[in-house]
């Protein structure tokens, strides 16, 4: 499972890192009281992980590779969907067996990464299906978790998103109080080519209107967020740079409704930037159910 994070472009050690945390904070020193109370030591238990909802499944590989990094081989899981799979209400999705008492200590951290995930790729989904057919893609922000970042990105691409940048550190995006900081959006991209003068990173500058928009491409941005423009002069930014032909890349943001997406890719933005796919998204309602008989 470790070579199917890593082929999925997540890194197994962060993984392992925030399973390590997760545990810590379930289990603390005493262990999983409850269950060491109940449960004999010797007993042992099969369980379904069923999705209680439908929607889009991620985070059965992070799961695995959990069980298997906490709880050791003697419990084995067995993956019977895959992550990005559009599942129904009643689909199982994976099953595990073993000590009943590791099992119930590994219930709720399981549970917690697998809906949180899942809720995120199915709202990611949404929004994806809202603008089928356009050539918008929807792309994440870094409006995200504290430590699980990497995961929720990991979670919007299953559900058929974009990532936008990880970090502060992997390009540059020029917002509004850079621009106030810097005295202008010309001003603050002239700065940014001072310091890479070799262009070799990528370069974003946000504006709020059409007149920081024109100023823009006059000091040749070459990617371009909208913020809170309004569909008209969406259109317009995107009627010159089509016209004029100047390659440009176009994103639209700002407090976009799932409502009124579909018009605002239709305008012909290039992404649509949704920081609800990671701040807002329900879990997805995903239960453990042991199975008798």
């Amino acid at each position: 499972m470790i070579t199917a994070l890593e082929a999925a472009g997540v890194d197994p050690d962060e993984v392992l890192a925030v399973v390590d945390r997760a545990a810590a904070e379930d289990l603390g020193t005493a262990g999983d009281l409850t269950s060491a109370a109940t449960v004999p030591a010797e007993a042992l238990m099969t369980a379904r992980y069923v999705s209680r909802a439908a929607g889009v499944v991620c985070g059965l590989t992070v799961v695995a590779v959990a069980a298997e990094h906490l709880l050791g081989p003697a419990v084995t899981m067995k993956l019977l969907a895959a992550d990005g799979d559009r599942i129904l209400a009643g689909d199982v999705l994976a099953e595990i067996a073993g000590p009943a008492r590791a099992i119930l200590g590994f219930e709720r951290l399981s549970l917690n990464l697998l809906g949180h995930l899942s809720g995120i790729a199915t709202a990611t989904s949404t929004w994806v299906d809202a603008v089928a057919d356009t050539t918008a893609k929807i792309r994440d922000t870094r409006k995200t978790t504290p430590g699980l970042r990497n995961l929720e990105k990991y979670a919007v691409r299953c559900g058929g998103g974009v990532n936008h940048r990880r970090g502060l550190d992997d390009a540059v995006l020029i917002k509004d109080n850079h621009v106030a900081a810097a005295g202008g959006v010309a001003a603050a991209l002239d700065r940014v080519r001072e310091s890479y003068p070799d262009g070799g990173i990528d370069i974003q500058v946000e504006v709020d209107d059409l007149a920081q928009f024109d100023e823009a491409l006059a000091h040749g941005a070459r990617s371009i967020l909208l913020d809170n423009f309004t569909l008209a002069d969406t259109a317009t930014a995107v009627d010159r740079v089509r016209r004029d032909g100047l390659g440009v890349s176009l994103e639209a943001s700002g407090g976009l409704q799932l409502s009124d997406v579909r018009r605002v890719a239709e305008a012909g933005v290039d992404y649509i930037a949704v920081g609800a796919l990671t701040h807002s998204a329900a879990v997805l309602d995903i239960g453990l159910d042991t199975v008798t008989g």
